[in-house]
């Protein structure tokens, strides 16, 4: 549902209020909030949608003749990256062709924007495969389960997060021995998980809806009991992963009687000191962009080192560093200061008729967009500009944990799909008028099946993108290292 314009006020707001009829008095319109009296139904706004867009066209994937091969779109994905590290990244993504999907959120959304779309938009993960839902630990020690990476996200089309879920969820089947049948299964899975979980939501009282689906009952809420083993171990493992412990195996004592990192290159590296001053410098300014009851936190933090941590599949050649701080007992706090590039969907997104957002800066970006889809956040959630280049600064190691959706038993990857179409239903109804896109969504399976089938077409798509890399690096068109 289109929001009001800064200047649009009901017809009637300047009219003077009868005084001597109070059930007539009429409250001005007040911006930045909905308007009284209602105007217009979302669920049938929604609904009327079903005309210009079926729900079955989602099935539609067309290839046309300009679209980039897949070495081609490595090579320019590299771009502004660290070169001696982009061997690594496509190293990664040729592992499988599901590590290629993870890679190539760009490539994707140029083919997205080439597909049937409602218009309807919110604020999306712009990367929502299957291996970026995860555990976090929150301020008071408990854990979380939601989506927990943001590097690509924007405001853009809902259906563009839900088919890239989709996609990945076969990709990871197939990658897990699972036959086609429980593959695609799993894809409509996650989108009936996704359009029944938006239903709810849209029934529900606003400030019920904005915190619904708490963790103690997603897995009932899913009927993902299959998943209850997988999940315990998986946090049992992530209440371990801290900053003590990464510090404990990455740190040695220094001469000062501080610790400073160890070199284990080329995951883990010590820079020139003018880089790592220029790094602690920057901190400065990211305190200034959090909350100022964050404060006393960090003031009782002394920095002692900072170093060079290469990152994961789609981030690999970004600059990316962890520092390492210390409070009065010598308890470490780790914090990663990640550069932040432009989201790879934006010119993909003006194409397919979208405005360009304006961005101030490219790390506040990531975390706004992070905290506007998240129900609970990283308390430590800030930005930062290290050399002219803009950064987010986070949590190193809070207690994460996550499921990697290819080592799934072939019983658990349906469970899991319709556990993470939930959550991201969840994340888009933060931004989105949940009762808009479960109008369009419906109560039948229509929309479920179409993006299943879309899903079964663009992993075969996926899978001869990842053949094309694999003979582009074969035949000398792009370099990788394999295995780091």
């Amino acid at each position: 549902m289109a929001e009001p314009a800064d200047t649009a006020e009901p017809a009637d707001a300047a009219e003077p209020a009868d005084a001597a009829d109070p059930k007539a008095r009429r409250v001005p319109w007040v911006r930045g909030f909905a308007q009284w009296p209602r105007q217009g139904s979302p669920k049938e706004e929604g609904k009327a949608l079903r005309t210009s867009v079926p729900r079955g066209a989602h099935r539609t994937l067309d290839l046309d003749a300009s679209r980039p091969d897949a070495v081609s779109a490595v090579i320019e994905s590299n771009a502004g990256r660290l070169e001696e590290l982009t061997p690594i990244r496509v190293g990664r993504m040729a592992a499988t062709p599901f590590a290629f999907l993870r890679g190539s959120a760009g490539l994707m959304a140029y083919d997205l924007a080439r597909t049937p779309m409602t218009r309807i938009a919110t604020q999306i993960c712009g990367d929502a495969h299957a291996a970026n839902f995860g555990l976090y630990g929150d301020h008071r020690g408990d854990l979380v389960i939601d989506l927990n990476d943001f590097d690509e996200t924007v405001h853009g089309p809902w259906e563009w997060d839900l088919k890239r879920l989709a996609a990945s969820l076969v990709l990871a089947g197939r990658e897990a021995g699972a036959d086609e049948d429980t593959c695609r299964a799993a894809a409509q899975d996650a989108v009936g998980a996704y359009r029944r979980t938006m239903r709810l939501l849209a029934k529900l009282p606003v400030l019920d809806a904005w915190n619904a689906i708490a963790d103690e009952e997603l897995v009932s809420h899913t009927d993902a009991h299959d998943l209850l083993g997988t999940l315990q171990r998986v946090s049992e493992k992530a209440r371990a992963n801290t900053s003590g412990r990464f510090a404990a195996k990455s740190t040695e004592a220094a001469a000062d009687g501080g610790r400073r990192f160890v070199d284990a290159s080329p995951v883990l590296r010590r820079i020139p000191d003018a880089e790592a001053a220029a790094v602690a410098a920057s901190l400065e300014a990211y305190v200034g962009t959090l909350s100022e009851d964050r404060h006393p936190l960090l003031a009782r933090h002394a920095v002692h080192d900072v170093a060079f941590r290469v990152v994961g599949t789609g981030s690999v050649g970004t600059r990316s560093y962890v520092v390492l701080l210390l409070d009065h007992r010598e308890q470490p706090l780790v914090l990663q200061v990640k550069e932040a590039r432009p989201s790879a969907l934006v010119p993909h997104l003006v194409t397919a008729g979208f405005e360009a957002p304006p961005v101030e800066h490219e790390g506040r970006r990531v975390v706004l967009g992070q905290k506007r889809m998240q129900v609970v956040s990283d308390i430590l959630l800030g930005w930062t500009t290290v050399d002219g280049r803009p950064f987010q600064v986070r949590q190193f190691r809070n207690r994460k944990g996550s499921v990697d959706p290819a080592a799934l038993a072939a019983d658990q990857i349906d469970d899991y799909g319709r556990m993470t179409g939930a959550l991201l239903a969840r994340a888009h109804s933060h931004s989105a008028d949940p009762r808009l896109i479960a109008g369009y969504c419906g109560k039948n399976e229509e929309l479920d099946e179409a993006i299943a089938a879309f899903a079964v077409t663009y992993a075969d798509r996926t899978e001869a993108d990842h053949a094309e890399l694999v003979t582009g690096i074969r035949a000398g068109r792009i370099a990788a290292e394999w295995g780091v």
